[in-house]
């Protein structure tokens, strides 16, 4: 356990967006409520969908001078990504830490976070999601490299308490003076309900995180553990090859806006060893029988391509400047004032939204924050 005099204060942020996760939802919230260290709070950031918030509210609001759920509403533009800075906007905590709706946290799960945070050097701290497949066992043509397609620790991570570019967003934690260095997440990029399946606004978050915070340091802690739901539809090589492809489109966003040597060193080496070694124990298992092998190689492969096709269209579209738009900003306190009245609404946050979310000034490529433009920060 950590030497902290006084417990860690973790606020924990719990996106959600649909009803039909609902099982799910009360899942995760117990499993915080379940913690060997106890979080301060859970924040449940309801996307857009008033018959969910009212009914978590009601569910929550029952529980009497319990007070250790708050229900919010995502004030920011529809995703993910607003979601997570409206949660991070009310935290009460020293520290922010993700959890996926549809996952459930192992009882030391925040321990292990807190621990890491002994190096006051430590900015951020990830766990290992382990999959929870619908069918009951991974699919045996699913590779392990690709584990990350379903939201999952994938072959290749560093095993033990290892130093990384980057978290993965449904499992991480971060300081909350982080976000004050950095920023939110980039709206823009990443989940967005029924979207294209776009990820990589962790990625984003932690580089520019990194840039912000002379010597910061992020660790992953393969002991912080949570269990993440597989639904059947997942499983399904169809999904395997939209998400992939979504993955390089996304990766095309990250290169422009913190540069391709930042943006893509982490996975040169994945592509590079990580991958090969992984078509090369796939035809291995099928030379010798074994179930999946051949099916595990190929998926690698087209993996692979469809990744590196969708980075290049990402690209080109960027370079045309048809690439979808995404900004950032700094993350206003929840119970901060609003705008002076009369401000234009161009030149400012949305007026006591909480969430960071900065508007695009129009035909400069720069957003403004509130207080001026913030040049280069701009969709790409």
């Amino acid at each position: 356990m950590s030497d902290r005099t006084a417990p860690a204060r973790f606020s924990v942020v719990i996106c959600v967006y649909t009803e039909e996760r609902w099982t799910d939802i009360l899942a995760a919230v117990d499993s915080v409520r379940r913690q060997s260290l106890p979080a301060l709070e859970t924040l449940l950031v309801v996307d857009h969908n008033e018959r969910l918030l009212h009914r978590l509210t009601g569910r929550y609001a029952a529980e009497l001078g319990r007070g250790d759920v708050r229900v919010l509403a995502n004030t920011g533009p529809r995703g993910l990504s607003a979601g997570r800075n409206t949660g991070i906007a009310a935290a009460r905590g020293e520290f922010v830490a993700f959890l996926d709706d549809d996952a459930v946290a192992e009882r030391d799960w925040l321990h292990h976070f807190a621990a890491g945070y002994d190096d006051p050097g430590v900015v951020a701290v990830g766990g290992r999601t382990l999959p929870l497949w619908a069918s009951g066992r991974r699919p045996a043509w699913f590779p392990e490299e690709f584990d990350w397609v379903v939201g999952c620790t994938y072959r290749g991570l560093p095993p033990g308490r290892a130093r990384v570019r980057n978290v993965l967003g449904g499992n991480a934690s971060f300081r909350r003076t982080a976000f004050d260095a950095a920023g939110g997440f980039a709206t823009g990029i990443g989940r967005d309900g029924d979207r294209r399946p776009l990820g990589c606004e962790e990625t984003e978050l932690c580089i520019r995180l990194a840039g912000a915070v002379p010597g910061a340091v992020l660790l992953i802690d393969d002991r912080a553990v949570i269990h993440h739901k597989v639904p059947a539809v997942r499983e399904r090589f169809a999904y395997f090859r939209s998400r992939v492809y979504a993955e390089g489109l996304s990766k095309a966003l990250v290169a422009q806006s913190v540069g391709a040597g930042k943006g893509l060193e982490s996975e040169r080496r994945y592509t590079s060893r990580v991958l090969p070694a992984g078509v090369l124990r796939g035809l291995r298992d099928a030379l010798l029988r074994r179930p999946g092998g051949a099916g595990r190689a190929g998926a690698i492969v087209t993996g692979m391509t469809l990744a590196a096709g969708g980075y290049a269209l990402g690209t080109l579209r960027a370079r045309r400047g048809g690439a979808p738009a995404f900004s950032w900003g700094p993350i206003t306190p929840a119970d901060a004032p609003a705008a002076e009245p009369g401000a234009a609404p161009e030149e400012t946050a949305t007026a006591g939204d909480g969430t960071g979310a900065v508007r695009e000034e129009a035909g400069t490529g720069a957003v403004r924050d509130g207080s001026g433009v913030l040049p280069g920060k701009a969709a790409v």
